[in-house]
């Protein structure tokens, strides 16, 4: 999906952690005789305020239960629309609050995550949320067990990547300010981040990032690598490639089709068909100075898409895809820096490997 572009204004909506710490806060209050709050406020991380309808709200077997249907705005999030659901017991005197995993949210099994291995998917910023919002109604150490559940949210993380990340049984709980901003993917990115973390953690010196499933294929094939050295990647180059040079791991192979890879060969480092464009020009320019004809070069660029370009010149016998492979490298060995050595390799859409930048 791509925001509209007639100028009208996108709407922000709340994150699954933002509508967990109300769910949270209002089966707290229940649960100590006030009630449930309906609408209930809570106050966001980098401050100000929100309130939350209930979609939901129980007592049952010494437990509170309250839902929130979030509400993502505009943004194409994939909980949008779902019942996030807290249910709060009392702990034992002394235990603190402790969280855990309800219905389709789900439990980390990797390390290398912001959570060790068999902890609740549910991040700290939102935990932090849940405490502050609970310990305004008990006091400041108050003993409670903390379950979230999203009903239907481990079929949805199977669109998500929750599996490649070793987080099982449902959804992550998410959200560092509370806010979806819509279109900024930052679900997205995070995951890229995590799946570096993870990678790290395992010790791994070689991980590949993919702008889709088939380029994916074909550098997991060549490589032989394992689910945790692949990033799903997509548009997203420069968030990779940023992290990886604040997180360092050997080897990076980047693969994608030719017409995402030229966008990044000419220097753009977001591939968004919505932000940045493919320079035909140059590309056949770069084609003539390396010996292609005239008649090839202005049929390059005349081409309708970047796969008509990489087709007119692979008949010709013209090594663009190799040249776009090397200067794409060039273009993620600067945003890199020393500790991370790129190579990048153009993948045609039969899954075959088309070009290839020099080795390692």
């Amino acid at each position: 999906m791509t925001p509209p572009r007639d100028g009208t204004p996108l709407r922000r909506g709340w994150t699954t952690g933002a509508c967990a710490t109300a769910a949270a806060k209002a089966a707290c209050g229940a649960l100590l005789g006030r009630g449930f709050a309906d609408p209930v406020t809570i106050r966001l991380p980098r401050g100000g305020s929100a309130s939350f309808a209930l979609a939901e709200a129980r007592l049952t077997d010494g437990a509170a239960v309250a839902g929130v249907v979030k509400d993502a705005g505009d943004d194409p999030d994939v909980t949008h629309g779902c019942l996030v659901r807290a249910i709060l017991r009392r702990n034992p005197t002394g235990a603190g609050i402790t969280f855990h995993a309800g219905e389709g949210v789900g439990t980390v099994t990797r390390a290398g995550l912001q959570l060790p291995p068999g902890e609740a998917a549910i991040n700290p910023v939102p935990r932090r949320m849940m405490v502050e919002a609970v310990s305004e109604l008990v006091g400041e150490a108050p003993d409670l067990a903390i379950t979230i559940a999203i009903p239907g949210g481990e079929a949805l993380a199977q669109r998500t990547m929750n599996p490649r990340l070793g987080i099982v049984g449902g959804l992550s709980i998410l959200g560092t300010t509370g806010v979806v901003v819509p279109y900024s993917c930052a679900a997205w990115i995070h995951s890229i981040h995590r799946g570096i973390d993870v990678a790290r953690a395992a010790g791994l010196g070689h991980v590949a990032a993919a702008t889709g499933s088939t380029s994916e294929r074909a550098v997991r094939e060549l490589y032989g690598l394992e689910e945790m050295a692949l990033l799903d990647m997509g548009d997203f180059v420069g968030g990779t490639l940023k992290y990886l040079r604040r997180h360092p791991i050997p080897r990076l192979t980047l693969a994608g089709g030719f017409a995402k890879l030229a966008k990044l060969a000419q220097g753009h480092l977001d591939l968004h068909s919505a932000r940045s464009r493919l320079d035909q020009d140059a590309l056949a320019a770069l084609a003539s100075a390396r010996g292609a004809s005239g008649q090839l070069a202005a049929r390059l660029a005349c081409a309708n898409t970047g796969n008509e370009m990489l087709a007119l010149a692979t008949a010709e016998g013209c090594p663009l895809a190799d040249l776009v492979a090397e200067q794409a490298r060039g273009t993620a060995q600067e945003a890199l820096g020393e500790a991370v050595t790129a190579e990048v390799i153009v993948v045609d859409r039969q899954g075959r490997v088309a070009g290839r930048s020099t080795p390692w």
